[in-house]
């Protein structure tokens, strides 16, 4: 699958959690590429702004989308008219949230929250704006996932189950819209120093991971970056790992 993209011509870049950690990193990489970016955010209005500051600095525009990627009705409402006056020709879906449990003692809510947010919101992303791309026939879609998802963690059933569903719904709709030419593949993140690992007992994970260090947010936010404006983009539903050889 060949694309077209004209790296100096500016593309809209959605970036779905983007006010810190990975998402920061990736619109700040996407923005120096030539993007103007459409930067959703949940709650931290400092972080986005910063966010935001950061890009118009590099002289791109920056439009910040304050709502939860988990109630349906919240997304369509900020995505779907926007996208069908001008479709975003780039999607990096990086929301997430986690509550850490033993499944024996795991609450409803705690599987729920993390499902709603980390799997039922890469749904109501896309859907609010596959018809435009499609109608575009052209996009790159770009899923944050994680090694949980690839091969477990204790402790972490509700973020494993939600993490491996959204690598198989990823796989199912690069089999969807390839003939579109959009282009749809999934990262998958090992340890990475951003603030969903603050509390993680790293001293412990470190001799596990051959690099011999903590990944940091541009060690992911490079990999989606290529694979968002990479001219000649032959890769196509594929799950790439990222994560200094914790997992092959």
């Amino acid at each position: 699958m060949s694309s077209t993209v004209d790296v100096n011509i500016p593309e809209i870049a959605l970036v779905v959690g983007g006010s810190r950690g990975i998402g920061r990193a990736t619109a700040i990489r996407l923005a120096q590429s030539g993007c103007d970016i459409w930067l959703t955010y949940h709650s931290n209005h400092e972080q986005a702004q910063e966010t935001q500051r950061q890009i118009q600095r590099i002289g791109r525009q920056c439009e910040l989308l304050c709502f939860d990627v988990g109630d349906h009705a919240a997304t369509e409402n900020a995505l779907r008219e926007r996208s069908e006056h001008t479709a975003p020709s780039i999607v990096v879906f990086n929301a997430g949230v986690k509550h850490d449990n033993l499944l024996v003692w795991m609450k409803p809510e705690e599987w729920s929250a993390v499902i709603r947010t980390d799997l039922d919101g890469f749904y109501n992303v896309i859907h609010s704006v596959l018809f435009a791309m499609i109608a575009a026939r052209r996009g790159r879609i770009v899923a944050v996932a994680s090694v949980s998802g690839q091969i477990g963690q204790a402790g972490q059933v509700n973020y494993s189950a939600a993490k491996a569903g959204l690598i198989g719904a990823c796989k199912a709709l690069a089999r969807e819209v390839g003939k579109r030419n959009i282009c749809v593949n999934v990262v998958a993140p090992g340890l990475i120093e951003t603030d969903m690992t603050e509390g993680v007992r790293k001293e412990e994970l470190l001799p596990m991971i051959p690099l011999g260090r903590i990944g940091q947010p541009d060690d992911v936010a490079s990999v989606i970056t290529f694979l968002c404006r990479e001219p000649f983009m032959y890769i196509h539903g594929q799950v790439i790992g990222i994560n200094g050889g914790l997992a092959t």
